[in-house]
């Protein structure tokens, strides 16, 4: 029998990011719409903590050493650069902490290394931006946190809402967040961000950029938006301010 298959040869080559994520993580499937089809994500977690969502856990889920360990579960799959998938534990300690993390995982192996937090700050270079509004849905403590961080890249906060929320991110509904969205949003603002990778997101993005005038910027999409540049592939889905950065 001859076989007649347009490419016999097998799929399109797969092109590999490493993702390093807190223990609760529970969006992997919005992850995976923000990539090509040829991109396959690799996850690895850090280890459970029994503390809510706080300074105390953002300290431990970013743990050097937890990030090592983590790089070693994914790097035998070879992929083009790891991601430090958390907001909160990439800014807890400010810039210079941040950028630690990334060396931290290139020791480790990595080719190339991000975090959620580093994405933000190129976002901001990148679309020369210098005041934001934003949303978590953290404690008042963690969400200040998030406010020195910026202020230290030269980003004004003008205006903020959080949730105040311990745990269960990931099951506050669309309208709740994009209620938040909008009550932070100020015309001195020129872009909004949505703090949180455990935070769902995706399909708000493109009508509330439309009905603000403005990009609306979250941790997921940021974060696979910088990965994607260092592979030079486009980011799928929304996000038009973002579309031809890189």
């Amino acid at each position: 029998m001859e076989l007649n298959f347009p490419d016999i040869d097998g799929p399109v080559a797969q092109r590999g990011i490493g993702i390093i994520a807190p223990f609760d993580l529970a969006l992997e499937r919005e992850l995976w719409r923000w990539v090509p089809l040829e991109v396959s994500l690799h996850l690895a977690r850090t280890p459970y903590e029994p503390v809510p969502v706080s300074v105390a856990m953002a300290e431990l889920v970013s743990n050097a050493t937890h990030l090592v360990s983590a790089t070693h579960n994914v790097q035998h799959v070879d992929p083009e650069v790891i991601a430090y998938l958390c907001t909160s534990g990439s800014f807890i300690k400010g810039l210079e902490y941040e950028k630690s993390l990334c060396d931290t995982i290139c020791q480790a192996g990595a080719r190339d290394a991000v975090t959620t937090s580093g994405a933000l700050i190129e976002a901001i270079r990148a679309l020369e931006l210098t005041r934001l509004s934003v949303i978590t849905p953290y404690d008042e403590v963690l969400t200040l946190k998030l406010h020195d961080f910026l202020a230290e890249a030269g980003c004004t906060v003008i205006r903020s809402n959080h949730l105040g929320l311990g745990g269960g991110i990931w099951k506050v509904g669309y309208r709740t967040i994009a209620e938040r969205i909008v009550a932070a949003d100020d015309p001195q603002a020129q872009a909004i961000f949505v703090s949180c990778t455990n935070l769902p997101t995706y399909d708000l993005v493109e009508p509330l950029e439309q009905a603000l005038g403005k990009p609306v910027l979250t941790a997921n999409q940021l974060t696979m938006w910088a990965c994607l540049g260092r592979m030079k592939l486009p980011m799928m889905g929304p996000g038009r301010w973002l579309q031809d950065v890189f």
